[in-house]
């Protein structure tokens, strides 16, 4: 699973990844770290093996979420080794975050290192095009202005030959810690609309869960804790219609 966009490796590197999944948006802040973590949980729960790589250059959050802020990597003669987060060896991370001195030390790139947004998707898809990527999940949030940032996303896929799974509504509603009652603090369906006009599927609407965001935060398996939450069901579903999408099944 690919966390944004960015440089990738030698090509023999990538010679046991059964399917790539680009997770993408456009736009900061919609939580693309949040479900690109929560979405390798559920995969992990179904029996599978997951990679992450985490290329937010500017805020790498994946190492905290799945409790590995602090880890080493290593580097052998085919580049870095990625972590294992887990002791069964069924979620691996590479994070830019592992590189770094220091949690708060800031990523100053320009130039040739840091490019614009099209640039890094540009050449994220180009590296990855002889390896038949199996698409990209679009992350949007309610609110009109995501949403007309995302569509320009969509657009991006559809120059690019990049074929997209499907779009994921976050922070669709505010769960209550204690009711449970969900509240659309933001407006909603505008992520279901979005997918409807581009003619691409929409795989569900991801509420914002207080519990759930607290765990992440502090680096545990929410599946396992807080399988009462109303967006473990969402997360599920979107989980096993990727699964759904694989050809093969994913190991």
């Amino acid at each position: 699973m690919e966390e944004a966009a960015g440089e990738f490796a030698e090509p023999g590197n990538l010679a046991g990844i059964q399917h790539i999944i680009l997770v993408l948006s456009g736009k900061g802040g919609v939580g693309k770290s949040t479900i690109s973590t929560e979405l390798a949980l559920a995969l992990r729960h179904a029996g599978k093996k997951v990679g992450i790589l985490d290329v937010d250059l500017c805020g790498p959050s994946i190492p905290r979420m799945l409790r590995a802020e602090g880890k080493a990597v290593h580097q052998c003669d085919s580049g870095w080794v990625p972590v294992f987060v887990d002791q069964e060896q069924s979620i691996s991370l590479m994070s830019v975050g592992f590189l770094l001195e220091r949690p708060d030390e800031a990523v100053v790139w320009r130039g040739p290192k840091k490019n614009g947004t099209s640039d890094e998707h540009m050449a994220a898809v180009d590296a990855l095009r002889p390896y038949s990527p199996l698409g990209a999940l679009v992350i949007t949030t309610p609110q009109a202005v995501s949403v007309g940032d995302v569509r320009r996303e969509l657009t991006f896929c559809k120059k690019t030959g990049l074929r997209v799974i499907g779009v994921v509504e976050n922070m669709s509603g505010f769960v209550c810690p204690h009711c449970n009652e969900c509240t659309n603090i933001f407006s909603r369906g505008g992520g279901e609309e979005l997918a409807r006009h581009a003619g691409v599927p929409f795989l569900g609407s991801v509420p914002l869960d207080p519990e759930l965001t607290r765990s992440l935060e502090e680096g545990r398996d929410f599946i396992q804790e807080f399988p009462q939450s109303p967006a473990f069901p969402v997360l599920a579903a979107i989980a096993q219609k990727i699964l759904n999408e694989t050809p093969v099944q994913l190991s």
